[in-house]
């Protein structure tokens, strides 16, 4: 009886931290109100991505190019608060894929973030009128500044997909 109780105690102290140590993908998910060409667009043109994402930001949608980006009101691309993204993959329209290499100053998980990398999916739904996108970041580690970068990447992630459906809903109602 005690080694029972004693193993179900390691089991639930493994599981425990276990869940501490998250190592899977952070995966956001969300059906957008246009079709996967807008949508697209949206996500891979400089004038797509400061209609819903920042005034402040470019892209250069080529393997090797950039998107950088200030959320500053003040701020300017290029400055120390400009987030630089490099361009690893893409399949117009259905997939992009990026890597931070350039963080803002004082970035909290600057270690961490060399490992991780993302991957967004853009798949038509509903007679090709909507948009389900997929955003999955990987490469974390179990390692404490990973795992605070994780959570952090899950609410950045599922607000930066709220942030286009509500954009669209708008387009959508003809704000």
């Amino acid at each position: 009886m005690i080694r029972t109780t004693a193993a179900l105690a390691m089991m639930a102290a493994l599981g425990a931290s276990m869940q501490a140590q998250d190592t899977r993908p952070v995966v956001a998910e969300a059906v957008v109100d246009a079709p996967v060409e807008a949508v697209w667009h949206a996500w891979t043109t400089t004038e797509g991505l400061r209609s819903w994402l920042t005034p402040r930001v470019e892209i250069e949608l080529r393997v090797g190019g950039r998107m950088r980006a200030n959320y500053r009101e003040v701020g300017v691309l290029g400055d120390a608060q400009t987030i630089e993204n490099t361009i690893l993959a893409f399949d117009p329209p259905r997939m992009l894929s990026i890597k931070a290499t350039g963080i803002p100053e004082g970035f909290p998980f600057p270690n961490a973030i060399q490992h991780m990398w993302t991957v967004m999916y853009f798949e038509p739904v509903a007679n090709a009128t909507r948009t389900h996108v997929r955003v999955v970041s990987l490469g974390f580690g179990p390692d404490d500044e990973s795992q605070k970068m994780r959570a952090f990447f899950e609410a950045g992630n599922a607000i930066t997909l709220d942030q286009l459906r509500l954009h669209f809903a708008a387009v959508r109602q003809g704000r």
